[in-house]
C-alpha cells in the first residue's frame, strides 16, 4: 500500500511567539503545494502564535511534549488537556533530547503516549540508539525494548493515531546521518515489530519516519526508501528554503 508521507518540523527550544510567526508564513507556500502531510512542533509558548499563523494552510501544530497527568503538582509541565484547549493535534513523545537530559525513561514515554491518545492527539513517538549501542551490535534489541514498552496498553485503534519516528541518536544535531539503507532497514525493523505486536495489515498502515538530521540535500535518497514515511526534522526546520526542498523531495 502506498502510505502518505508526513514531514514533521521539530523547532526544538527556538523562536519567540513573533519569529515563529514569520517562519510558518514563509513555510506556508512550500507546505500548501506539498502532498505530504506537514507538521510543525513549536516550544509551548509559541503554540497560540503558531496557530494562528497556520490557520488556512495544510501546516499542523504540534507541542514538543506533554504530561502523563491531566492535572497537579508538576511544575513547568504541560498537560494533554492544555493541549486540547489551545487546539493541537499532535505532541512529540520520546524525542533521545528528553531521555539523554531530562530523565525520560521508556515507562515515562509509555504513560505520555498513552495519556496524548487518550486525549485524542497524534503521538510521534521517537525511538532510536545510542552510537554505542549501534557499535555494540544491539541497534535492534534497543529499538525492539523501546517500542513494545512505549505501545503497552495502546489499542490497534489508538496506534491509528501513532507515527513513530526511528532517530539515530548518534545522527541528531551531529550532522552525520544514517545511509538511507541503514534508515530503511531500521525502520523496516520498526514496522516488522509493530506487525508482531498488532499484525501486519496494521504495520503496513503504520508510518514511520527518519529522523536524524535529515535535510536538504540527502532528503530525496532517503525518502525514497520504501520503509521511510517521512521525516522528524529539527535543524532544517528553522530553514524555509531547506524545508521547503524536503517537502518537495516528499512529494515525488
Amino acid at each position: 500500500m502506498s502510505r502518505k508521507k508526513v514531514i514533521a518540523g521539530n523547532w526544538k527550544m527556538n523562536t519567540t511567539p513573533e519569529e515563529a510567526a514569520k517562519l510558518i508564513a514563509e513555510i506556508k507556500p512550500a507546505a500548501d503545494k506539498s502532498t505530504a502531510d506537514v507538521v510543525l512542533c513549536v516550544p509551548y509558548i509559541d503554540l497560540p502564535a503558531a496557530l494562528e499563523a497556520a490557520k488556512g494552510s495544510k501546516i499542523g501544530i504540534g507541542a514538543e511534549n506533554v504530561h502523563w497527568a491531566e492535572n497537579g503538582a508538576y511544575t513547568g509541565e504541560i498537560s494533554a488537556p492544555m493541549l486540547n484547549a489551545l487546539g493541537v493535534k499532535y505532541v512529540i513523545v520520546g524525542h533521545s533530547e528528553r531521555r539523554q537530559y531530562f530523565g525520560e525513561t521508556d515507562i515515562t514515554v509509555n504513560k505520555r503516549t498513552t495519556a496524548a491518545l487518550a486525549h485524542g492527539l497524534t503521538v510521534l513517538l521517537c525511538v532510536g540508539e545510542t552510537l554505542e549501542q549501534r557499535e555494540q551490535g544491539i541497534t535492534f534489541d534497543v529499538i525492539a525494548i523501546q517500542l513494545k514498552i512505549a505501545l503497552s496498553g495502546v489499542s490497534a485503534e489508538a496506534l491509528k493515531n501513532v507515527i513513530i519516528a526511528y532517530e539515530p541518536v548518534w545522527a541528531i544535531g551531529t550532522g552525520k546521518t544514517a545511509t538511507a539503507e541503514q534508515a530503511n532497514e531500521v525502520n523496516k525493523f520498526i514496522r516488522d515489530t509493530v506487525a508482531s505486536l498488532y499484525g501486519a495489515a496494521a504495520a503496513e498502515e503504520t508510518i514511520v519516519q527518519y529522523g536524524g538530521s535529515m535535510n536538504a540535500k540527502n532528503a530525496a535518497e532517503l525518502l525514497a526508501q520504501p520503509d521511510v514515511d517521512g521525516g522528524l526534522i529539527g535543524g532544517a526546520s528553522l530553514k524555509p528554503a531547506d524545508f521547503a526542498v524536503i517537502l518537495e523531495a516528499a512529494s515525488k
